[in-house]
């Protein structure tokens, strides 16, 4: 009888071979983590319905579907009000009516989130653009470019925001009317409110890109492209900017929520689009005067605002997270 050794028993076959360990890319990591993260998840769908409603609200309105500058006489009292509870929600005005004019709800919240979404994704368009540039230039080239940059950067951090968009108000856009021929009213106001956002609000991002260019440029790849003659322009678009796709994201998500607020705090401040084009600030800033008469035509504006905000914000700190090398993996 053949007795067959432990060590021969439990060796794997001749054509056993061990299995490969797959690694796994930043993104792929990044994506796990986010498919753990429920609360970034909901956010995300929240941000992405949001933007949706801020693209087919203008489609709508066109239509005549939504109507947000429909006068609804037939729906308020003798005194202005709206006729009945929750400012007059019924079948036909789900949201109910404005007090005053008689404008829908509905229409004007979803043409309004249009508005304050475009002024926020087109100040934060040139915030990152920016700061790219000048995060990347003042990293990669360094010694006197970097100085003076970070001189402008801290410069730039010293103005006082809202004061400059007051004072500036005017001024800039009898130039936007006037200069470059931009229609006056919703679009010259609305693309004051993006360039004043997006001019002031760049350092920041400015600083983590010069931060991410500092380690890049001694990387195995940048120095290969180097020796190999390319240009400056083609190292910065073609070797730098794609390791950067990760801030990128990330601060998207977190400027978006920061400017939406800014704009309905312009509202407040007679600065950017003014009624009867519709913002979330300026029906906000509108609601005000009935909070106590009232108070639902007051808290749907604010609802939507505190909606849109948190979202952005619990996705751009998800995201944040997810990126992080050295944040817990769950």
């Amino acid at each position: 009888m053949i007795i067959e050794s432990p060590d021969a028993a439990s060796a794997p076959g001749q054509g056993d071979s061990p299995k490969e360990i797959q690694g796994r890319s930043p993104r792929q990591l990044a994506w796990m983590h986010l498919k753990r993260d429920r609360v970034t998840l909901i956010a995300g769908v929240i941000a992405i319905l949001g933007i949706l409603i801020g693209i087919a609200a203008p489609i709508l309105s066109k239509l005549g579907v939504i109507g947000p500058t429909d006068n609804h006489q037939n729906l308020l009292s003798s005194a202005g009000m709206p006729i009945g509870a929750f400012t007059g929600a019924s079948g036909s005005q789900l949201l109910g009516v404005s007090p005053a004019n008689g404008y829908p709800m509905l229409g004007r919240l979803m043409l309004g989130t249009t508005y304050s979404l475009a002024i926020a994704l087109g100040a934060t368009a040139i915030t990152l653009i920016l700061g790219a540039i000048i995060g990347m230039v003042s990293g990669f080239v360094g010694g006197k470019v970097d100085f003076v940059f970070g001189r402008i950067i801290d410069l730039t951090l010293c103005f006082p925001q809202t004061l400059m968009l007051l004072a500036l108000s005017a001024t800039l856009v009898e130039v936007l009317t006037s200069t470059f021929h931009v229609p006056t009213g919703a679009t010259a106001n609305g693309l004051y409110a993006m360039l004043v956002l997006g001019l002031f609000g760049w350092p920041n991002f400015a600083r983590v890109i010069r931060g991410q260019v500092l380690t890049l440029r001694n990387r195995e790849f940048v120095e290969a492209a180097n020796s190999l003659g390319s240009s400056t322009m083609r190292i910065y678009i073609r070797e730098l900017l794609p390791n950067l796709w990760a801030p990128f994201l990330v601060y998207t998500s977190l400027y978006m929520p920061q400017y939406i607020s800014a704009e309905a705090a312009l509202a407040f401040l007679n600065v950017g689009i003014q009624p009867p084009t519709p913002t979330l600030g300026n029906i906000l800033n509108d609601s005000v005067s009935y909070i106590q008469t009232d108070s639902t035509f007051f808290f749907e504006p604010a609802l939507v605002i505190v909606i849109l905000v948190l979202a952005f914000n619990l996705l751009g700190d998800g995201l944040r997270d997810a990126f992080d090398p050295k944040a817990g993996r769950r």
